[in-house]
């Protein structure tokens, strides 16, 4: 929901600027080795999946992209650059999640080393890939492509799974890549010439998650002519928020959108980012929650929106919501190692 977003990278962390941003955990492709320096600091552990004997082998994604158990995920500030924050979630919640939301800007360098700090704690990361600087037909026409493949090697070179999600909340009017800035056929063509740029580079590490909001706000948008075709996208992620403006049942919060996905695309559906608005309804929100990913086999899991932004969404602001929610993610079916799909 576009009034829910926090934006926790900033665009002006261009392929140009040579000093990393410590606050959006960006970081800038080093020209010389193609390695990635993080803002967070650090060397290359040893014994990196990138390093070993199987590093020419692509990693596999199949066993992730619709496992037995659902994802707990979290967007927590300053992960997954730092897990720290992660850290202290899984202490408030009692479970630590598998799946890292962040937001990058266009012209970030990929982050290489905050996607294997989430690797190495069991967590794969969604990375969010928001294009503000750029226009969609730019990037469809091969304009932006020396930052592009540059980034596809990177992803590759790595070689470890990542989720990325280009471009959400596409049917909205509020995002400079949304309804009042781009038509449908550009940003399939734009979605389409990234996928094949990452197919080019041989980065089949990717998990492709192709996510709307959901369609109450924006009753008049369909969605159909926004897909890219099943063969370009692995999920379906939907942004939605439970508000104290709307009925508060899953079903009402949701169920209109998926409705209208399955209509064109039977692929598993993540709740790529949500949270329930602070109040005394809040405890139930969070049951609704947890009862409506449990109660659909085909959706994967979610993503809690754990910022501060234009609304209080993390959850130690509720004490009584945060024990629903910390009593609800001890249940097995949410969270699993991602290692060991």
């Amino acid at each position: 929901m576009f009034l829910t977003r926090a934006r926790t990278t900033v665009a002006g962390c261009a392929l140009a600027l040579s000093a990393l941003l410590t606050l959006s955990g960006c970081s800038v492709l080093d020209e010389s080795s193609g390695k990635s320096a993080s803002s967070g600091g650090g060397g290359e552990p040893a014994g990196d999946a990138s390093e070993s004997a199987d590093a020419d082998i692509p990693y596999d994604v199949t066993p992730l992209l619709k496992p037995d158990k659902k994802f707990f995920g979290a967007a927590v500030d300053g992960a997954p650059t730092s897990m720290k924050p992660v850290d202290a979630y899984t202490r408030m919640t009692g479970k630590q999640p598998n799946l890292v939301e962040y937001y990058a800007a266009w012209g970030d360098g990929f982050d290489a080393t905050g996607v294997r700090n989430a690797w190495n704690e069991g967590a794969l990361t969604l990375m969010s890939w928001e294009p503000f600087d750029v226009t969609l037909a730019d990037i469809a026409a091969g304009k932006q492509d020396a930052y592009l493949k540059k980034y596809a090697a990177a992803v590759r070179k790595l070689n470890l799974p990542v989720v990325i999600d280009f471009a959400d909340e596409m049917n909205g009017h509020w995002e400079k890549w949304g309804t009042k800035y781009a038509t449908p056929k550009q940003y399939v063509a734009a979605w389409k010439h990234i996928h094949d740029t990452f197919t080019d580079a041989g980065a089949s590490n990717v998990i492709w998650a192709w996510t709307p909001n959901v369609i109450n706000p924006i009753k008049n948008i369909d969605l159909k002519p926004y897909y890219p075709g099943d063969g370009y996208v692995d999920w379906v992620g939907v942004v939605g928020y439970f508000t104290i403006e709307q009925d508060n049942s899953f079903k009402s919060v949701f169920g209109p959108t998926l409705d209208e996905i399955r209509t064109f695309t039977k692929k598993p559906v993540l709740i790529a980012e949500t949270a329930a608005e602070p109040g005394e309804r809040r405890r139930a929100d969070v049951r609704n929650l947890f009862a409506g990913v449990e109660e659909d086999d085909n959706i994967l899991g979610f993503v809690w929106f754990d910022h501060k932004k234009r609304a209080d969404w993390r959850l130690e602001v509720s004490p009584l919501a945060l024990k629903e929610f910390k009593r609800l993610a001890a249940d097995d079916q949410f969270g699993f190692d991602v290692r060991k799909p």
